[in-house]
């Protein structure tokens, strides 16, 4: 397994870990929420496992997620989203104010309302890489870090191996799961370069007493923001959605807005000092749904465009390219993901492969 820098610290590293199958869905996305609930109801015991396997936390933390509307106008608006997930039978109830502030009590005097979603958890996405590098080398697996790959090896329309700083390596099977830097790989096709693009987003942590830490629940802000509390201390404040391309500078605007958004809804965090300040990339697809499967060359599969959902989406997308490498078959629930939707060719199935011989 080959990492362009240290395994775990790019998207993955920069994200908020939150696993909000039911708040995040917006109309248009139906069709991924069987997905995001299956991978949603895998998580604990993902975690659990993981856990086991690698000896480190993953923080796996269920207390629940709060949809907060500052005014009326928001609450306009919230209560619109509210119908419609109610509506697709997910489980979340309305709050009053009151309701709201007994269950956070530093959310502002005089919100309007907010929404309880008591499935949405979280996990520190940032331990779940580490614990993710750990378990693969308990296992056996060679994970070779700050080796970017240069080129995919391809003969008569399959995959073969890679081509690395460190050489050549040939594989029964390649995976492509370079995130936003998917295109960035040489020697697929162009008609089989999955579309994915960088979205860029901005966040920031602020440092709360671990001992009095202002929330105990993954807050949604009016603005799309949110607010994310570690044990540690640390408050997650995220995160911009940009079309900025690999941009890697903070902006005094980008930062703003989410210091300005938090602190609307949690007046209290003025007074906490900035711990870190971090860009991401998160890898969008032409659709905004994930690409996981067959990419029309033989023996390549693709696992890239997670955009906003990828450590939710993290278990059903292991069991589903798992799945498909060792079968040749996309599992039912993966079918409307398969990269195969934004070009057509002669794909042939990889054949049954051990674990060892995958890449």
């Amino acid at each position: 397994m080959y990492d362009r820098g240290e395994a775990g610290h790019g998207a993955s590293w920069a994200a908020a870990g939150m696993l909000a199958a039911a708040v995040e869905t917006e109309p248009g996305e139906e069709p991924l929420l069987p997905l995001a609930l299956e991978s949603q109801r895998l998580w604990p015991d993902f975690a659990r496992e993981l856990e086991i396997a690698s000896g480190v936390s993953v923080e796996y933390r269920d207390e629940g997620t709060l949809v907060v509307a500052i005014n009326r106008d928001d609450a306009a608006k919230l209560r619109h989203s509210f119908e419609f997930q109610k509506g697709l039978g997910l489980d979340l109830t309305w709050l009053t104010a009151a309701e709201a502030r007994q269950r956070e009590p530093h959310l502002k005097p005089g919100i309007a309302a907010a929404v309880w979603s008591p499935r949405d958890h979280q996990v520190e996405n940032r331990q779940l890489g580490r614990a993710l590098a750990l378990a693969a080398r308990g296992a056996g697996v060679e994970l070779v870090e700050n080796c970017p790959v240069r080129e995919i090896i391809c003969a008569g329309g399959r995959a073969t191996g890679v081509i690395s700083e460190r050489g050549r390596d040939m594989a029964d099977i390649v995976v492509l799961a370079a995130g936003a830097w998917s295109r960035e790989i040489g020697g697929i096709p162009p008609a089989h370069l999955p579309p994915v693009r960088p979205i860029k987003g901005q966040m920031l942590a602020l440092q709360m007493d671990p001992s009095a830490r202002l929330l105990r629940h993954v807050i949604w802000l009016p603005n799309g923001g949110y607010l994310v509390p570690r044990r540690d201390g640390r408050l997650i404040v995220g995160g911009t959605v940009e079309e900025r391309g690999f941009d890697q500078r903070l902006t005094a605007g980008g930062l703003f807005a989410l210091i300005e958004g938090a602190w609307r809804a949690v007046p209290a965090i003025e007074e906490l000092p900035i711990a870190e300040m971090w860009v991401g990339f998160r890898p969008g697809s032409r659709d905004d749904a994930p690409m996981l499967g067959p990419s029309g060359v033989g023996r390549l599969a693709i696992a890239t465009g997670h955009h906003r959902n990828g450590i939710l989406l993290t278990p059903v997308s292991a069991a589903v390219l798992s799945t498909y490498i060792l079968t040749g078959r996309l599992p039912e629930i993966a079918r409307p993901f398969s990269p195969e939707r934004f070009a057509v060719g002669d794909v042939r199935a990889p054949r049954p492969a051990s674990a060892a011989g995958a890449r």
